[in-house]
């Protein structure tokens, strides 16, 4: 499981319990995140490569056989990017949500929304940016589990956190230029995810979008883009049920 723009693997823990009374379940945190601290310097023009790079070591660490790669937010882009580069260690992929507005019509105008986000972080710092960037990209309910979660964090890891995804990540990897001909040509590998109360909001809509242009029908689940922290016990078992029906289910 891919996290997003937390980039700690925790953000799953609701769920992670339920999903694994079907599967052998993984979490991490991604590169420059949380425990994954970064040791030397990194490549920042291939960091969403590098980030792919470290799923597809992951999955040949621990496994045998290619596996079910769920990542949502920024995690769905970075679990795209592992099917483009690694598509070997990749059975099933489902990106939940992800922000790759350039499926859009208007997706420009959204490049050009996280640039103002990222200004208003330079300006007046963290809170201020997540009020303006939740505001306009999520749902209400979305917002209240967001605010709740931070609330509970530990203040100096949610910082650098939140430092880091403003830096490397709010306005590089939602203007990602997605490779459609290679994620064409495993369509049949991709279960494409949005929550149902995300309706109306952008990841809902690239989703939609991205599959459509692959021939492949979304699937809603539960709560809205963090319906998997909201509600992780109806989230894992109409996952479960949807990889089923798609023949994408456990082994």
């Amino acid at each position: 499981m891919v996290p997003g723009a937390t980039g700690s693997g925790d953000s799953f823990k609701p769920v992670t319990d339920h999903l694994a009374a079907h599967y052998t379940v993984v979490t991490y945190d991604r590169r420059g995140f949380s425990r994954s601290r970064l040791d030397g310097p990194q490549d920042d023009d291939r960091r969403l490569e590098t980030d792919a790079e470290d799923v597809w070591r992951l999955i040949e660490h621990l496994s045998d056989e290619p596996a079910i790669v769920f990542g949502s937010s920024s995690g769905g882009i970075v679990a795209l990017a592992v099917l483009i580069h690694h598509p070997s260690v990749v059975r099933t992929l489902v990106p939940h949500e992800p922000p790759a507005v350039r499926q859009l019509p208007d997706g420009q105008t959204w490049v050009d929304f996280f640039f103002r986000v990222y200004e208003r972080y330079r300006q007046s710092g963290i809170e201020p940016a997540l009020t303006m960037f939740r505001t306009y990209a999520f749902a209400e309910s979305d917002r209240q589990v967001m605010a709740r979660a931070r609330a509970l964090k530990n203040g100096e890891s949610l910082r650098a956190n939140a430092h880091y995804w403003f830096e490397h990540e709010l306005r590089q990897y939602p203007a990602v230029d997605l490779d459609l001909d290679v994620l064409r040509a495993y369509a049949d590998r991709i279960v494409p995810a949005v929550g149902r109360e995300s309706r109306g909001y952008p990841c809902y809509e690239v989703t939609v979008a991205l599959g459509k242009t692959l021939g492949r029908d979304a699937i809603e689940l539960p709560g809205g883009h963090v319906g998997y922290m909201a509600h992780p016990a109806a989230f894992a078992r109409e996952l479960v049920q949807a990889l089923a029906r798609t023949a994408h289910g456990p082994k």
